[in-house]
């Protein structure tokens, strides 16, 4: 079954049943009423039983009459709704099942939630198509006379007439678009209307019985103090999680960019976990980071295959591409492409699988619940220092198993006096405290950087190397800018402390970094294509043009390496000192609290 995807553009007005409608042609650009027809529609509604989807706009219907039969699924967009349609299909036991083409879409937030009718909406509709001088259609305006039930415990029947402008044809996104709403708004309330404080239907239908529902396991607020430290870094990590529900679905229709920016917000979280490792803790933590490494694994080989194949496409667009024969055009054209489309299947394997959606079941737990780390068992130097080169977990197996598995012996009786104190819940962290540890990850993570670039610097003419052994010192050196990024954004969201100048500085390498990784990984590429036109019998000369110009459009990616460096040192050594400068502060007006109290 095949789906149709479109931007809804439109405003929503309610008026009294007494209300007449005005002359449209007054409208912006509206020359005519190009057509009037009228349509009685029924639609049922489905969510959750938590109503994940409406209580993150967005709405699942099934309706019948007027001219889209079939499923809608509208889902929030940049500008308006974007509305995907699919077909009724036929009924299976008498009931109609959410396509799958539909179901994947919210398939993050439903995962393995039932879906069942919430609401059913009658609409006896009036539409007009609202048209220029040349006949182009531009809007649709409907006339809604609308009954409604709500199926929720403690639902109730209601009715309502709204007014409805929805853009059509080439308008939506266009400033002649927002002339139509602007002029339509105006001649509505003329006309005794009022801007609807209810953008959907099914909010209407809804009313009040959708308090009696529970929350989502994704809105449910964690149990710790609003104005503690945990509480921040709880906030921090929501907005990553959101990301990943955010793209998740853009994968899915495999809108441009949205591999890379899913895995963008994979790794931030993974980055955010490790960085406030010792404010939380535990076996969810750490088995969390271990999914969401995988996860970026599958996500980075459709990304490189992304990369590559707009790599290929600007260099056959460059000025000298014209000695390539069309044979080595049509493998650059479309090799890359057929890879993308392989990797992508890959990708939307894995968001399927049940594997996937026990991490973001386990994501939301952890960020309901979150695993804090009391302020007796934390503390700097308590957090593992994991190096980006080598981040696998220690094995359960291999972790000590107590002071029996040491001697073989059996460990004394603990006394009555001790068992009370072990289950004394731990204090919360001070706001300190919590500085204190992310100011150390902060720290390893900068030595990290500053380390890699030494090794980068010192090997990168080393003659005893091969040109990838040196470029990949410059790989590493990017994978630490990027942990440093990540840590300093992790640690201005959790603290008082003024991150964003190295954020930005972190941010400027990383950049040039990866347009030099791009480079190596197309080179790459092209080997691997030029050593198979080789065994086809074909040329290789386009193939070896194009690999110099891509060495040579990563060395000038590294023109400004000196300076980025600089960068990141002066922001830190600022960052460093202002937080001297603070804890100074702070401990002066700990003293004169104290003396107070005395």
């Amino acid at each position: 079954m095949s789906t149709r995807t479109f931007l809804e553009v439109e405003a929503k007005f309610a008026v009294v049943d007494t209300a007449v409608v005005p002359d449209l042609t007054r409208l912006a650009g509206v020359e005519a009423i190009a057509s009037t027809k009228t349509h009685r529609m029924s639609a049922i509604y489905y969510d959750t039983t938590d109503l994940r989807l409406t209580r993150s706009r967005i709405t699942l219907r099934r309706r019948e009459g007027g001219d889209d039969d079939g499923w809608h699924l509208k889902l929030p967009a940049v500008a308006g709704r974007l509305e995907v349609h699919a077909d009724l299909g036929e009924p299976v036991d008498g009931l109609y099942q959410v396509p799958e083409e539909i179901l994947s879409q919210v398939r993050a937030l439903v995962r393995r939630e039932e879906l069942q009718p919430i609401a059913q909406v009658d609409n006896e509709r009036v539409e007009s198509v609202l048209a220029d001088a040349e006949g182009r259609p531009l809007a649709e305006f409907c006339d809604d006379h609308v009954s409604a039930w709500s199926l929720l415990p403690g639902g109730s029947p209601s009715s309502w007439r709204e007014w409805e402008i929805e853009l059509a044809g080439e308008t939506p996104g266009t400033e002649q678009g927002e002339n139509i709403l602007h002029s339509a708004t105006q001649l509505f309330i003329s006309a005794g209307a009022r801007v609807s404080s209810s953008p959907a239907k099914l909010v209407m239908a809804l009313g009040d019985s959708v308090h009696q529902a529970p929350l989502p396991p994704f809105l449910v607020d964690a149990d710790v103090d609003p104005d503690s430290p945990a509480a921040a870094v709880v906030a921090a990590l929501k907005l990553n999680r959101d990301k990943l529900h955010e793209y998740d679905p853009k994968v899915r229709r495999d809108e441009w960019d949205s591999v890379h920016q899913m895995r963008v917000a994979t790794r931030e979280l993974r980055s955010h976990m490790e960085t406030f490792n010792g404010i939380l803790g535990g076996e969810e933590l750490e088995y969390i980071e271990s999914e969401l490494k995988l996860l970026a694994s599958m996500l980075g080989y459709a990304r490189d295959a992304e990369v590559v194949e707009e790599r290929f496409l600007r260099l056959l667009d460059s000025e000298d591409s014209d000695v390539l024969d069309e044979t080595t055009r049509g493998h650059l054209r479309e090799d890359m492409g057929t890879e993308y489309r392989r990797a992508h299947r890959r990708v939307i394997a894995t968001l399927n699988s049940d594997r996937y959606l026990d991490l973001l079941d386990a994501i939301d737990s952890l960020l309901a619940d979150p695993p804090v780390v009391g302020a007796h068992a934390a503390g700097p130097g308590t957090s593992e220092k994991v190096d980006e080169a080598d981040d696998t977990e220690q094995p359960a197996a291999d972790l000590p198993a107590g002071d029996e598995a040491e001697t073989g012996e059996p460990v004394a009786e603990v006394a009555p006096e001790e068992e009370v104190a072990e289950t004394v819940a731990p204090q919360p962290q001070t706001a300190e405290e919590v500085e204190a540890i992310l100011s150390e990850h902060l720290e390893e993570a900068y030595q990290r950087l500053m380390k890699r670039h030494r090794k980068a610097v010192e090997n990168w003419e080393n003659p005893e190397l091969t040109l990838h052994q040196r470029e990949d010192y410059f790989h590493d050196m990017r994978k630490s800018a990027k942990k440093l990024r990540y840590a300093a954004e992790a640690v201005g969201a959790a603290t008082s402390l003024k991150t964003k100048r190295l954020y930005n500085a972190c941010k400027q390498m990383q950049s040039s970094l990866g347009d030099f990784q791009d480079a190596v990984t197309s080179r790459d590429r092209l080997v691997h294509m030029a050593d198979a036109a080789r065994r086809r019998g074909e040329d290789t000369f386009g193939y070896g043009l194009l690999y110099q110009r891509e060495r040579a459009i990563g060395l000038k990616s590294l023109e400004e390496y000196s300076e980025e460096v600089k960068a990141i040192r002066s922001a830190y050594a600022r960052l460093t000192k202002n937080a001297k400068e603070q804890a100074k502060k702070g401990n002066r007006k700990n003293r004169k609290d104290e003396k107070k109290q005395k």
